[in-house]
């Protein structure tokens, strides 16, 4: 069967400019036919690798007096919160088809008063031979979704904003910083 050039073009992205012409970047989770497959980190040095992920969660202002008054039927909606955004961070590999599953050394979940909401920011570490970026988003969404159920009786307009990657460092591509 002929592959079409867009057929080829699967499992590609624009990358850099390059003397004005975009690059063509291979997506890592991508084969040459299109299909997906799992990163083979075999061959790779095992390193110390950090990822600190963040988001936030705003909500109304009778959602926030609740939850700043330990007034939540429920319980206590930011340590639930974190709780559930550290048990996450160790279950990505189930969640997330293409994860590898990780020795994780240390995951630090913590939750930040803001005006009309919270912060969440995830650090996660371990030593292996991938990364742990996703561990440390997966850990911040559902920290976000859980005050979300917690409170979603009194405010189902709450919004889940902004979760991304801040920091991560080792391995071979070596320290990322967003500006």
């Amino acid at each position: 069967m002929a592959t079409s050039k867009a057929g080829r073009q699967k499992g590609r992205r624009a990358g850099s400019l390059k003397a004005g012409r975009p690059t063509a970047v291979r997506l890592s989770h991508v084969d040459a036919r299109g299909r997906v497959k799992m990163v083979d980190v075999g061959d790779k040095p095992v390193t110390n690798r950090e990822a600190i992920a963040r988001g936030t969660i705003a909500m109304s202002r009778e959602a926030l007096r609740l939850i700043r008054r330990g007034a939540v039927k429920k319980g206590d909606p930011l340590q639930a919160a974190r709780l559930a955004g550290i048990m996450a961070a160790k279950q990505t590999a189930a969640l997330i088809p293409l994860c590898h599953p990780l020795p994780l050394s240390s995951i630090q979940v913590e939750l930040t008063p803001m005006a009309r909401g919270y912060t969440i920011e995830a650090r996660v570490r371990t030593r292996a031979q991938t990364g742990v970026e996703m561990e440390a988003l997966t850990a911040v969404a559902v920290a976000a979704l859980t005050i979300y159920d917690m409170v979603k009786a009194v405010d189902k307009a709450m919004t889940i904003d902004g979760i991304c990657l801040v920091r991560k460092t080792g391995g071979r591509s070596g320290t990322y910083q967003r500006k």
